[in-house]
């Protein structure tokens, strides 16, 4: 495992994100970005891009291979929507050198849900007695928000509502999985601060839009799931996806970069750690977005909404999550897979080898 290194990577040009930086010198200080640069070994970045490292805002994770595999695709930091057991869990946090996480621990869902077949028999909440009980755990257990699992047949209204006042109650976010558009609407009932998947099933109502815009709710559509479930499953439009994302950008909703990543078996569709991210990013230009804000969505926005003020940006002082590509991805989103150098809290980990480059 390469060790911290005080370096100064010069003729380097920084997406500072608004735009990319004519070159300059940036300093990798230990863990940080630095400002003084004696010292330091200096290395000639030849006019490269280099862009904070990218954000999966929804993932899981079955071992330490998938972290591995995030980090080499210059994902430095994910948020895990349901891990469990616990001690595997914990075992995958404050991983040096590795994607950064962070988790919901469980997803509260409950009996006879399509979800209920491949959980902990610790996610099935039966009524709001259990979902109080289901909170006071995940709060306990260190989780970072609270993940709900909104499907037919699932938890009912009362039990989402109760799930998202206890998360608020404790100052947790409160993120609903919905990929349909009744679970939708039960969640945006719930007022939750996040949604995570987008419907599938039919076209999202203009109601539904401005609800989302109305209540400041975050959208992750999960565009690289949805276009596989649609895909290999045979269920649902994947144009109903792509079009409610477009409209919820239109209407001023922020969307972030997230994938549902997983290796596990039994899902609706194994979605690869780290390659999919950035599929995603080309399906949200697909889907309307500016390559800009597709950047955005993948770096400061998630910091900002999941409140990481130490990454997200490169500036002194923030954490050194930073990847160096070989092409312009406001011009085009694809350079995001020129991976050239990636680094994980300061720590140089090496990129995929030549399928990320193609």
């Amino acid at each position: 495992m390469p060790t911290h290194n005080k370096i100064a990577l010069t003729n380097v040009r920084v997406f500072d994100g608004q735009k990319i930086l004519d070159p300059t010198t940036v300093v990798i200080d230990g863990e940080l970005i630095g400002t003084d640069p004696t010292g330091a070994v200096e290395q000639d970045c030849g006019g490269a891009i280099l862009l904070p490292g990218l954000m999966d805002t929804h993932i899981h994770l079955s071992g330490i291979k998938d972290l591995q595999n995030l980090s080499s695709y210059g994902v430095t930091t994910a948020f895990d929507m349901a891990t469990w057991p616990l001690e595997l869990l914990t075992s995958l946090r404050n991983q040096k050198g590795m994607t950064d996480i962070r988790s919901s621990g469980l997803a509260a869902t409950s009996p006879g849900s399509t979800h209920s077949r491949f959980v902990s028999k610790d996610s099935l909440v039966r009524d709001v007695d259990e979902a109080k009980q289901f909170v006071n755990n995940q709060v306990a257990e260190g989780s970072d928000y609270i993940k709900i699992v909104c499907d037919i047949p699932g938890p009912n209204q009362d039990i989402v509502n109760t799930l998202t006042t206890e998360a608020h109650h404790h100052g947790k976010a409160a993120i609903a999985h919905a990929a349909g558009v009744a679970p939708f609407e039960m969640a945006q009932i719930a007022k939750v601060d996040m949604i995570t998947h987008i419907p599938i099933d039919k076209a999202l109502s203009k109601e539904s839009v401005d609800r989302m815009v109305a209540d400041k709710c975050i959208s992750i559509p999960t565009l690289t799931m949805m276009e596989g479930i649609v895909k290999f499953r045979g269920v649902g439009q994947y144009e109903y996806a792509r079009d409610a994302v477009h409209d919820l950008y239109k209407a001023g909703v922020v969307v972030l970069a997230g994938t549902d990543a997983n290796s596990h078996p039994g899902t609706p569709f194994n979605v690869k750690h780290g390659d999919s991210l950035h599929h995603e990013l080309e399906l949200l230009v697909e889907a309307g977005l500016s390559n800009l804000d597709v950047l955005r969505a993948a770096t400061s926005l998630p910091a900002q909404y999941f409140g990481l003020n130490d990454r997200g940006v490169i500036e002194p002082g923030r954490r050194a999550d930073l990847i160096l590509i070989g092409g312009d991805p406001l011009h085009d989103i694809k350079a995001t897979r020129l991976l050239k150098r990636i680094w994980c809290g300061g720590i140089e980990v090496e990129p995929i080898k030549s399928e990320s480059s193609v």
